[in-house]
């Protein structure tokens, strides 16, 4: 698992990511996901750990219908925050998305003299359409991410990064941490 403690991220920070930012602006939109798009990101969701190898072709719908349910909830409870990106002069064609499943968490020390509130974002569903990758959409919608829960002051942002991603990550000052995870029967 990666973390970013106080949302803080050494990436954003580079010179030239204002300038990167506007430049994907131009070529990409991102928009904030809606209840009606429960179904793209679970088709994400299914695919990305299809990619993975976690997934098989027989488990690829249920996994699609499963999270298609719980995304349709989320979504509305605003337990899940997502975002969509679109070429600029095709924006109902979807072509890559991430999002962010909040929890709350025990208040804990962000440093030595800083309490947090114990809001924390775990960052999930990062997927670009095959066709579409290597082109910065992950890295854009990542850093979208990290403005909002900046903006909404969330103590902590984790993922998972798939071996593919883990650069990505890094770039935008994703550091591994010290989680660790029950293996085999969970």
């Amino acid at each position: 698992m990666l973390d970013v403690e106080r949302v803080q991220c050494r990436g954003l920070a580079k010179a030239g990511w204002a300038l990167n930012v506007a430049f994907m602006h131009s070529i990409f939109r991102i928009r904030r996901a809606t209840v009606q798009d429960a179904d793209i990101i679970a088709w994400h969701r299914a695919r990305m750990f299809q990619d993975m190898g976690n997934v098989s072709n027989d488990g690829l719908e249920i996994l699609r219908a499963k999270a298609r349910l719980r995304l349709k909830e989320w979504l509305k409870s605003g337990d899940y925050i997502g975002w969509l990106a679109a070429p600029a002069d095709k924006p109902d064609t979807i072509v890559g998305g991430a999002g962010i499943q909040l929890q709350l968490i025990l208040p804990r020390p962000l440093d030595v003299s800083t309490i947090g509130e114990g809001r924390q974002g775990t960052i999930v569903n990062v997927f670009t359409e095959p066709q579409w990758r290597r082109r910065g959409i992950a890295g854009f919608l990542i850093k979208e991410i990290i403005i909002w829960s900046k903006n909404q002051q969330i103590d902590r942002l984790t993922l998972h990064a798939s071996e593919e991603g883990r650069s990505i990550y890094e770039k935008l000052g994703f550091v591994a941490s010290n989680e660790m995870r029950l293996a085999g029967g969970e």
